[in-house]
């Protein structure tokens, strides 16, 4: 059909026997027949070898042939199963070689002599050839081999062996290395067996230029550090990108043509082009984080393009504070756009392309309802208007375009397949009326395309190389693909992932939107909400957002839940790095040092980091002591025990960057168990040896009070870990995911604390000045706890 796509009758189906018959195990066979790509392009595999059974080996090739085969050269697909039924090809990996060969010829003629030099047809390597590299690897590797012993990574090792002989026997030079490693190194020793702990994978890969032994098995994977290897060059956008099958047997295969291919690489110079593409109807959250890191990412390490372009096909969901926050949003993230477009922009195009969808007889004017819409399409069943004349549904077009036709009376649809599976292939709405003004446009349109008809036109107008969404977009990639197909334009790579799921919160902009307008948080940056806003308010960095989406990689996996450990992880492994240390006591509780004299204020030095040197003034702060100090209330105990290391009475404690104080007296309030100040002394000399640490303040004038100041602390928003699919998910509302503490005592060297600041209180957490903070009240939000349950080594 068209420009860019080849259509064929679909092959009948296949029974499980006949899978199993090509020696196909069994949940393969099964797995295989509930995709009717793949059971279409078995039977036609099976019918042109014209077999009914064969070994093992030759069928696992077969079903590769089918599942792989490049359908650009579907005419030498024959050719290439002679092969395999005659074993000239007999492995995995002269299969691949042969699917790349066949990938680039296409449907030109094939030389056959150069076909068989690729795929290895009739090269021997003898064992001796074998043995002699396995030595020449080895000894390139020698001095990796004597550190690592058996822990060397073998596979790595058999890798380079087979880069050089690409068809020899896997299972001979495993053999080999295994048997020359044991004459090298000998009988396993203890520590061999051991077990290596290999890193976590979700921290940060650090590219460092460092020399590093050619084979280790900590080394990480290409994809670690570089996840967009993973990712086709724009001149190799002329293979299929997907079949589009159709009720009546007819296939489409969508590809770009040679001639539309060199249209659109002469227009971009080459260069890899991207897009980020938000609808501007709320604040962006952590899942666009992730598709910014692989939007803007991939072009900036290609060296190519990203657009920033809101899909603004809605005027009555768009505002300017959205798109404001957006363009904000972005840049913190540390992106900077190619250019900032709208589809707006591009509703004109869309119009003329509608227009001669029309004429090409592949759209129509319908006038049924939104519910008759969806009753038609569950019966399958065909509009009355569907096939109206031509110029008929030109010409209420046109009306549709001038404001002739009342509001909900008429839609365009796209002529697809009304009987198909698939229900995004079900005449999708192309156009609907709205008379509301656009945010971008005005007033000049009162039709406006739909997501289905706009985005892959827009994507296919601004040359875009790699089209990237998340998983819940597959289904609509045959709709996708059909309109670019139908109006002969460029089509795009498209490559989905996985949407990023992360436990005890919500990520849905209508969810969110509930949140907010029903005022159950405050605001879009609520430090609660896993909008990009709110983390930022809460002391979050873009660097610890970049550095988790990297660390959970950007694949095609199931759409899991994260837990939302992992992404505090990494906003520990930040902050312990970059918070400078200091004192805060959140609920105090009074402490008079009996034997320190009274008017006595001794300045001491408290570490901004653990490691500061003594000589370094820098990374001091100062810290007053005086007669009066205040400790946190949970640090003192009536009673002790051998597992409390806070006060008591009788009992000593040291008090951080200070002395040693015990417990003399304790002075109640009228209840008796209303404790309102404990009597100590301390020891200067620092005599004593003592396990339990407290924070503390102190009055830093005799008789004035600490610096005062508010802290918010946050839990996770919601109790359950996946509220999302609860029914009454607002009824899943931590109602404790707050707490203000209006009057916590400070260290004097936070009053000088100003937006943008974040400290490690010691001992409570991380902590960041709020944007609610004025000069004469300091406000912060805790960002993280101490704690780290995710990773085994958390922040000192």
């Amino acid at each position: 059909m068209g420009t860019g796509g080849d259509g064929e009758k679909a092959a009948p189906a296949l029974p499980l026997e006949a899978l199993l018959a090509l020696g196909l195990d069994q949940r393969t066979a099964e797995n295989a027949l509930v995709n009717s790509k793949v059971t279409a392009n078995l039977a036609a595999v099976i019918a042109e070898a014209g077999i009914k059974e064969c070994d093992k080996s030759v069928g696992n090739l077969l079903y590769a042939v089918a599942t792989k085969y490049p359908t650009n050269a579907l005419v030498h697909r024959p050719v290439l199963i002679k092969y395999v039924l005659s074993t000239k090809i007999k492995n995995p990996a002269q299969l691949d070689a042969a699917l790349s060969f066949l990938t680039n010829t296409g449907p030109d003629s094939l030389d056959v002599e150069k076909f068989e030099e690729a795929c290895g047809v009739g090269v021997v390597v003898s064992i001796e050839e074998i043995k002699s590299t396995v030595t020449d690897v080895l000894e390139e590797n020698m001095e990796a081999i004597k550190e690592q012993r058996y822990h060397i990574n073998v596979g790595t090792l058999c890798g380079q062996v087979r880069k050089r002989h690409p068809w020899g026997d896997a299972k001979t030079i495993k053999e080999e290395i295994d048997k020359r490693l044991a004459e090298i190194l000998g009988p396993k020793t203890e520590a061999d067996n051991i077990k290596p702990v290999k890193k976590k994978k979700e921290k940060p890969a650090k590219v460092e230029e460092k020399k590093v032994a050619v084979a280790t098995s900590a080394q990480p994977s290409e994809e670690e550090l570089n996840p967009y290897t993973i990712f086709p060059q724009p001149e190799e956008n002329f293979k299929v990108h997907t079949e589009i099958f159709f009720s009546n047997g007819n296939i489409w295969r969508a590809h770009n043509s040679k001639e539309i291919l060199e249209k659109h690489l002469k227009a971009t110079g080459g260069k890899v082009m991207t897009r980020f593409p938000p609808e501007p109807n709320g604040y962006l959250h952590i899942g666009h984080a992730k598709a910014m890191f692989i939007d803007f990412g991939l072009a900036k390490e290609r060296n190519g393009h990203c657009y920033l372009r809101f899909d603004d096909t809605n005027p009555e969901a768009e505002k300017k504070e959205y798109i404001d926050h957006i363009q904000e949003i972005v840049h913190w993230m540390g992106w900077e756009p190619y250019k900032v477009t709208y589809t707006s922009d591009y509703f004109q195009a869309l119009y003329e392309h509608a227009v001669e969808l029309i004429r090409r007889g592949l759209a129509y004017v319908d006038h049924q309802t939104g519910d008759e819409i969806k009753e038609y399409r569950e019966k399958k069943m065909n509009s009355p208007w569907r096939d109206r004349p031509i110029e008929e549904s030109l010409k209420l077009f046109e009306d549709m375009r001038c404001g002739l036709i009342a509001e909900g009376a008429a839609t365009l649809r796209m002529k697809q397949d009304m009987q198909n599976d698939n229900k995004n292939m079900s005449d999708l709405i192309a156009y609907r009326i709205k008379f509301t003004p656009h945010p971008h446009a005005g007033d000049k349109w009162c039709i406006y395309p739909s997501y289905d008809y706009a985005h892959c036109m827009v994507d296919s107008l601004e040359n875009i190389t790699h089209s990237l969404c998340t998983l819940e977009f597959d289904i609509r990639r045959p709709s996708y693909y059909w309109l670019l197909v139908a109006l002969g334009l460029y089509q795009p790579y498209v490559w989905e992932y996985s949407r990023l799921n992360i436990s005890n919160t919500v990520m849905s902009k209508r969810k969110l939107n509930r949140l907010v307008t029903e005022k159950w948080v405050d605001g879009w940056d609520d430090p609660r909400l896993l909008t990009l806003a709110g983390l930022r308010r809460r002391g979050v960095s873009s660097t610890a957002i970049n550095s988790f989406i990297r660390g959970i990689g950007i694949t095609r996996s199931d759409n899991s839940l994260i837990r939302v450990d992992r992404l505090e992880y990494h906003i520990r492994e930040e902050l312990n790095k970059t918070a400078p240390r200091t004192m805060v006591v959140l609920r105090p509780l009074k402490v008079v040092i009996t034997n320190l004299e009274e008017g006595k204020v001794l300045d001491l030095d408290g570490k901004m980091w653990p490691d500061a040197s003594d000589t370094d003034a820098s990374s001091h702060y100062k810290v007053p002591f005086s007669r009066t100090v205040y400790i946190e209330k949970t640090d003192f105990r009536l009673k002790d025990s051998k597992d409390y290391y806070g006060l008591a009475p009788g009992k000593s404690v040291m008090l951080r960057y200070a002395f040693p104080i015990k417990c003399t007296d304790v002075i109640y309030g009228d209840n008796p168990d209303d404790i309102v100040e404990i009597r100590a002394e301390y020891d200067p000399l620092k005599t004593s040896k003592l396990k339990g640490v407290l924070h503390w303040v102190a009055e830093p004038t005799p008789g004035v009070e600490p610096l005062k100041v508010e802290v918010r602390l946050f839990e996770k928003l919601f109790m359950s870990e996946n509220p999302a699919e609860l029914e009454d998910w607002l009824g899943d509302l931590n109602p404790h995911s707050k707490e203000v503490i209006k009057d916590a005592y400070a260290v004097p060297s936070l009053a000088s604390a100003v937006l943008g600041d974040k400290f490690q209180f010691e001992r409570l957490g991380y902590f960041a000045v709020d944007t609610d903070s004025m000069p004469e009240k300091l406000v912060f939000n805790r960002t993280v706890t101490l704690r780290d349950s995710f990773g085994k080594a958390g922040p000192k």
